[in-house]
């Protein structure tokens, strides 16, 4: 059977699931936490969820969170699925987001996606409160309008990279091998080890042949590190051995090897009798010889 790379992800079952996602992956809400949500469907679903229930606190955290979080989002994944929405506004406001982080290049196709004259985030009462409060500086000049007071700015809504790298998984490969698809399966490998090459395309929403390379790699390095292991372990058991034997021994009295006084004055004049016997070598061995009378 050929396989089929799964692409287009399906909207969560229930409200509250989406809420559990976007507490996964860093979003300060009160709900419970989902574990390793995708990513890029999370914000995806959020945006919409946002823009379609004009939910502005969901608007309000997400355009925060991506500010934080952006450099690790994967801009490729994201744009293919922007691209898919027919909802003018969605596709409005991620171009947005893009136009407002336009030093990131990885973003420059998702800032394009949306070329129609300028979308108004409120149905009514924009014109007045821009008028009032200004214009969101992180929206000025881009496809979407949005008054100053309309959504708030807190980090402290979100999760810092070093704390949401901590708390997902796929986050944290992410920052180590850069926002790929790589670092996804890497993430889902060592969740399951056992899944296949397809069921692991299938999961992060990669292709086989990434997937076939992510496998052996993790294979060749699992292999690798066991090996290690056993090698470790065989260099420390002699030395485990060793100190488990001094410490039975350890109740036994220990021996002084040092000599006593005594017996280092008995050493002194031994060595100095056998001194006084040995010849003098400046005089020649016939003078220092005594004579024996003749007979």
């Amino acid at each position: 059977m050929a396989f089929s790379r799964a692409f287009a992800p399906s909207l969560p079952a229930q409200e509250d699931a989406l809420t559990s996602r976007m507490v996964g992956i860093g979003m300060n809400f009160a709900a419970p936490l989902a574990p390793e949500p995708n990513i890029e469907d999370t914000i995806l679903f959020a945006s919409i969820e946002g823009i379609a229930r004009h939910d502005l606190r969901v608007l309000s955290v997400l355009v925060t969170w991506f500010g934080i979080h952006a450099p690790w989002v994967n801009a490729d994944r994201l744009t293919k699925l922007v691209a898919t929405q027919d909802a003018l506004l969605v596709r409005a406001f991620w171009s947005a987001l893009a136009r407002w982080l336009k030093k990131d290049r990885r973003f420059a196709r998702l800032a394009a996606l949306c070329v129609a004259p300028r979308q108004d985030l409120m149905d009514a009462g924009t014109e007045f409160q821009v008028k009032r409060h200004g214009e969101d500086p992180r929206f000025e000049g881009s496809p979407i309008r949005i008054a100053a007071n309309i959504l708030r700015d807190r980090p402290s809504d979100v999760l810092q990279p070093e704390e949401l790298a901590r708390r997902h998984h796929a986050y944290r490969w992410r920052v180590i091998m850069g926002p790929s698809y790589r670092a996804d399966m890497w993430a889902a490998l060592e969740e399951d080890p056992a899944l296949s090459s397809a069921a692991l395309a299938r999961r992060t929403y990669g292709s086989f042949a990434t997937a076939w390379h992510v496998r052996r790699d993790f294979e060749l390095l699992s292999e690798a590190s066991s090996t290690n292991s056993r090698l470790h372990h065989r260099s420390i058991e002699p030395s485990r051995q060793g100190l488990r034997r001094n410490s039975e021994r350890g109740d036994q009295p220990r021996r002084d090897h040092r000599p006593s006084s005594a017996s280092s004055a008995r050493g002194g004049r031994a060595r100095a009798h056998l001194a006084s016997q040995l010849p003098d070598p400046r005089f020649p061995r016939s003078v220092i010889q005594p004579k024996t009378n003749p007979k």
